[in-house]
C-alpha cells in the first residue's frame, strides 16, 4: 500500500498553501495498492515534533478502500472526520511555532468499518483500530516556519 502527493515528495517541504500561514487546505493525495482484504481505510496526519507532544492535524476513518485520490482541500470520499488537536473537525495544516517539523500522513487499511461518532479524538480512534490493521504506509512532509522579513 502506498500514499503520495503530487504537491510534495516524501521528506520534502510542503507548500505554504497547505499550512496555517497559507490557505490551510489539505494537500492532494494518491492512494495505491490497497490490500484486497481491506474493509476500510484510516488517514491520520500528525506532528511528532510539537513542543507539547504529538499534535494531531487530521483524523478520517471509514474511507472506502476503493478511494484512489483525495482532491486538494477535500476530505476522502465517504470518510468520517474526527476532532483534531485544534478542537475542530477536519484538516488543520502545519503551524509550527518555529523551526522545521515533520508531518506524518499515515494511512491504515483495516479489516472492518469503525463505529465511532464524529466527535471522536485521536486516542479513541487509535484504540478502536487496535488489532484491525492489515497494512499501513506513510508520507512525510516537512514544513518550516520562516521568519518574515520586514521592509525597512
Amino acid at each position: 500500500m502506498e500514499i503520495s502527493s503530487p504537491a510534495f515528495n516524501h521528506f520534502e517541504e510542503m507548500p505554504v498553501k497547505y499550512s496555517c500561514l497559507g490557505d490551510n487546505i489539505s494537500p492532494p493525495l494518491v492512494i495505491e495498492d490497497v490490500p484486497e482484504s481491506a474493509q476500510s481505510l484510516v488517514l491520520v496526519v500528525e506532528d511528532p515534533d510539537s513542543p507539547s507532544g504529538t499534535f494531531m492535524h487530521w483524523l478520517v476513518w471509514n474511507i472506502s478502500p476503493s478511494v484512489a485520490e483525495v482532491p486538494e482541500g477535500r476530505s476522502p470520499s465517504g470518510g468520517i472526520e474526527g476532532i483534531n488537536d485544534s478542537n475542530t473537525s477536519g484538516y488543520y495544516g502545519p503551524c509550527p511555532p518555529s523551526g522545521t517539523h515533520r508531518y506524518f500522513f499515515r494511512l491504515y487499511a483495516l479489516d472492518k468499518l469503525l463505529e465511532l461518532s464524529p466527535d471522536t479524538q485521536a486516542e479513541d480512534l487509535k484504540h478502536a483500530m487496535e488489532g484491525r490493521v492489515v497494512d499501513e504506509t506513510e508520507l512525510v512532509g516537512l514544513f518550516t516556519r520562516k521568519k518574515r522579513l520586514v521592509a525597512e
